[in-house]
């Protein structure tokens, strides 16, 4: 997924693809200007003459074309101008800057963010008018004598300067209460605060402004926001690599090769920020929301004060029912969250994802309020009403082959108050959908075995994703720990499973319950992921009323709501997905056991393989279906792999407040860890001969190179055999005491045992398992002789003090023994191996031990 939101990380349902700015506990740092990359071609104002205003009739004449909003705005023939009141002065404004219209084939769509900064109007000293950039970083209160020096050490860019061509009357017939400028070159330029951010134009390799190619197309103003909309043409070379990968990778429109130029449609939405921040409900780790800080500096400190707050709308009841809010009563917010449909959705899709959108007001009735998200169609017949108006949450759909969706939103940065939010879908997130449902379920339920679903079955995936990226919008991160929480044996209890749903949250990354098995008898109620317990009781933690008269008072209130509850209900956990290391907090997993659910797991995927060509026919495929779901069998089982590893020098993370009991980190059991080995060499390491299907994989897959099953199996090996995973439980048997962990040379011999089980059958050792033996051995070379020579090892967010090379610790130690035993094993087991490909193999292989040991 694209980085498509400059304050705020972006966030989808392809695992890992979320791109940060800053730290994922918080959405962005406060400071909204990048700095500008050298060689940066960004065209500048060109200097203007400062010159006495002149009467307002001789500027704004009889032609003028005038719309009142937040700025009045005057077109005169061919000029644009801007009237601001003087109470606009100095007030923050948020500017959004969005593609309108884009060409195809660089992966960008209409309707995708393209810059954001907060700016501000201030009068100069000369008859002119400055716009800053506001980077809030450091704030502090006006009242301390520490503001005058907080003030110095953070003066805002200016990004603009404009003339005062005319002052004007305000609405009172009040004199020189409006400023009048002319925006025409500022708009039809390329300044960076209201043009693509430099880091989008590099990646696109946008070079120059062409401007005479590049206009004002049209500007439009509101009560709360005016709208410019513009034309911009810039020059681009092709990159005829493709691709280019770097420090700055890029790749061009295709319009380069065409045309040498590359022409964007551009709307700008400057939206009035409220004069009076919203409250702020201070961030916590417990309960998983975007959050925004900024450093707080005061008289009284004897600490700086980095003031972490979370990112929500401002829900507040109307005037007259705030009492029966306060005493718990439902009633009706006085702005409600409303998402729009794109008009270019398909139709039939459209009520999906409004029924996606309104499943969240349930959650919101924990927090007091009914009806208070909505989903609706765009009125397309309303000229009032823009897509890109900054006012508007839009669903906004993109003809695009990206299998994906993803749910930003735009906020406040003095607050986390929301202001609005784009949702991108692209529309081939419907193949990835109908791929994760048929893999994961067409063992039990018979209306997922066939390429393309009924409409019923796609509309309930639709609102699925449509009830995930909405809670995105709501402020809430994804929670993918909320799955471990479910005992994996409920998930094969209709009763259960259908009542409460396979997973706490629709935030987590469980997609469909792969866990049933056919005779459990589970309909879709049981099978796809809802709304739950966790995400209802997070809208009720971010938006309920606390009483409390200050946020300090509140941030000690909504903590005492998340001790009690996590005490009451352990199924509300939230487990970060920042932690690599806790295998409670994984993408694509289900239940409390890794071993069992993916054990399920395969026993669904064995039945589905088998009817893969019957369930893959379409008339004239050329085994393209067959091929795309075989490979999407073997992804699937390779999560499984990959869910079981985690658990090997596993660390669990549970953040506490002092309230709570028990340590925040502490070691996977060790019975735990010896059930994953004992999992892998059963599943993976003993050769699955039922994924090398011969009956499927003759049917397109050419027997060149490797196959899947070595693939996986040398990911494995490697990430199991590593520097980082073999010291993390190095030091874990350090911290946590050996009686309580599993130590690394514990582990290899475990594995080895099933690794290299045919050194005491002298069975004939099979291709996938020299492949293996070798890959295993090279693993413990590679430890001896690293490539980088350094080991980092942390305990959650927090980096490790101090540190080495890999030689300084006990990993290089037990690799050494390791290969030296395996090595005498070997030579032992050559005599008696009739085989004559495994005895070459194991001479081989004690031949590279040797060289490792002993190095010329």
């Amino acid at each position: 997924m694209k980085n498509l939101l400059l304050l705020l990380s972006v966030t989808g349902l392809i695992a890992g693809c979320a791109t940060q700015k800053k730290s994922t506990t918080t959405a962005a740092a406060k400071t909204n200007v990048r700095a500008t990359p050298a060689g940066d071609t960004t065209k500048r104002l060109p200097p203007q003459k400062i010159g006495a205003p002149k009467p307002y009739n001789e500027v704004i004449t009889s032609k003028a074309i005038t719309k009142p909003g937040l700025f009045t705005v005057h077109k005169v023939e061919e000029k644009w101008y801007f009237e601001i009141p003087d109470s606009l002065m100095n007030r923050e404004i948020i500017a959004i800057t969005r593609y309108s219209k884009v060409p195809g084939g660089a992966d960008v769509y209409g309707g995708e963010l393209a810059n954001q900064q907060t700016i501000a109007w201030e009068k100069g000293p000369n008859n002119n008018v400055f716009l800053r950039v506001i980077t809030t970083i450091n704030v502090a209160d006006s009242s301390n004598q520490i503001y005058k020096a907080v003030t110095n050490s953070n003066l805002n860019p200016i990004a603009g300067v404009f003339d005062i061509k005319a002052y004007g009357k305000d609405t009172t017939g009040k004199d020189s209460a409006t400023v009048v400028i002319d925006v025409t070159d500022f708009f039809r330029g390329d300044i960076q605060v209201v043009s693509i951010n430099p880091f989008d134009k590099r990646a696109y390799n946008l070079s120059g402004l062409i401007s005479d190619r590049s206009y004002i197309a049209n500007i439009n103003s509101y009560p709360i926001n005016t709208e410019v909309k513009t034309v911009k043409t810039f020059n681009s070379a092709p990159n005829f690599g493709g691709f280019s990968a770097g420090p700055f990778p890029s790749t061009t429109f295709p319009a380069a090769s065409a045309a040498g130029a590359v022409t964007l449609e551009i709307n700008n939405s400057f939206v009035l920020l409220p004069a009076t921040p919203m409250n702020k409900r201070m961030f916590d780790p417990r309960v998983g929301y975007f959050a925004d800080d900024y450093t707080k500096y005061g008289d009284e400190q004897q600490k700086v004060k980095n003031e972490v707050f979370v990112v929500r709308w401002r829900l507040e009841p109307k005037a007259e029912e705030m009492d029966k809010w306060k005493r718990g009563e439902l009633v009706e917010p006085k702005k409600p969250i409303v998402y729009y449909i794109d008009p270019a959705t398909p139709k039939k899709w459209r009520p999906y994802l409004i029924a996606g959108i309104n499943d969240w007001q349930k959650a919101f009735e924990k927090a007091g309020f009914k009806n208070a998200i909505i989903g609706k169609e765009w009125p397309e017949n309303d000229s009032s009403m823009s897509l890109e108006d900054a006012r508007f949450s839009v669903v906004r759909y993109f003809a695009s082959n990206i299998e994906n969706a993803y749910g930003p939103n735009v906020h406040d940065p003095r607050s986390g108050e929301i202001i609005e939010s784009h949702i991108g879908w692209y529309h081939n997130v419907m193949k990835l959908v109908h791929d994760w449902y048929m893999i994961q379920t067409a063992a039990v339920d018979p209306k997922a075995r066939k390429m393309e679903f009924d409409d019923s079955l796609m509309g309930q995936l639709v609102r699925f994703v449509s009830s995930h990226e909405i809670g995105h919008t709501l402020g809430l991160r994804h929670n993918m720990g909320s799955s471990s929480t479910t005992p994996v044996e409920l998930l094969r209890n209709k009763a259960w499973v259908e009542a409460h749903g396979h997973t706490a949250s629709i935030m987590d990354y469980a997609r469909f319950n792969y866990v049933a098995q056919p005779e459990d008898s589970i309909t879709e109620a049981g099978l796809f992921p809802r709304i739950g317990d966790y995400d209802k009781w997070a809208i009720q933690w971010g938006y309920a009323y606390t009483g409390a008269k200050n946020e300090e008072e509140d941030k000690k209130i909504v903590n005492k709501w998340i001790v009690d509850s996590l005490k009451a209900n352990p199924r509300l956990w939230f487990g970060t997905e920042t932690n690599p290391y806790d295998p409670h907090s994984q993408t694509e997993d289900l239940g409390n056991d890794n071993m069992k659910a993916s054990a399920y797991g395969i026993k669904n995927l064995q039945r589905i393989l088998a009817n893969l060509p019957e369930w893959t026919k379409e008339e004239a495929d050329t085994y393209e279906n067959l091929e795309d779901m075989y490979t999407q069998l073997a992804l699937q089982y390779n999560r499984y792999m990959f869910h079981v590893l985690k658990n090997v020098g596993g660390v669990y993370e549970v953040p506490k407040s002092i309230e709570q009991s028990g340590d925040v980190y502490s070691p996977t059991p060790k019975t735990t860890q010896k059930e994953a080995i004992a999992f892998l060499n059963k599943q993976l390491f003993e050769t699955p001969t039922w994924l090398v299907n011969r009956e499927v994989l003759n049917k397109f897959s050419n027997p060149v190179t490797a196959e899947t099953v070595g693939n996986i199996q040398t990911n494995v090996i490697n990430s199991l055999v590593s520097n980082s995973r073999l010291g993390r439980m190095v030091y874990s048997s350090y911290r946590f005491g050996t009686a309580n962990t599993y130590s690394p040379d514990d582990m290899l011999t475990d594995a080895e045992s099933g690794i290299w089980s045919e050194l005491a059958t002298k069975k004939p050792i099979d291709m996938y398992r020299r492949n293996l033996q070798k890959t295993y051995a090279e693993a413990l070379i590679n430890i001896l002789t690293p490539s980088t020579g350094m080991i980092t090892i942390s305990f959650g967010s927090r980096p490790a003090i101090g540190g080495g090379g890999v030689k300084s610790t006990d990993v290089v130690s037990i690799a050494r023994a390791h290969l030296v035993a395996l090595r005498s094993r070997i030579l032992a087991a050559v005599p008696g191996t009739s085989d004559k490909m495994s005895k070459y193999h194991l001479q081989d292989v004690a031949e590279r031990i040797k060289q490792a040991l002993e190095p010329k």
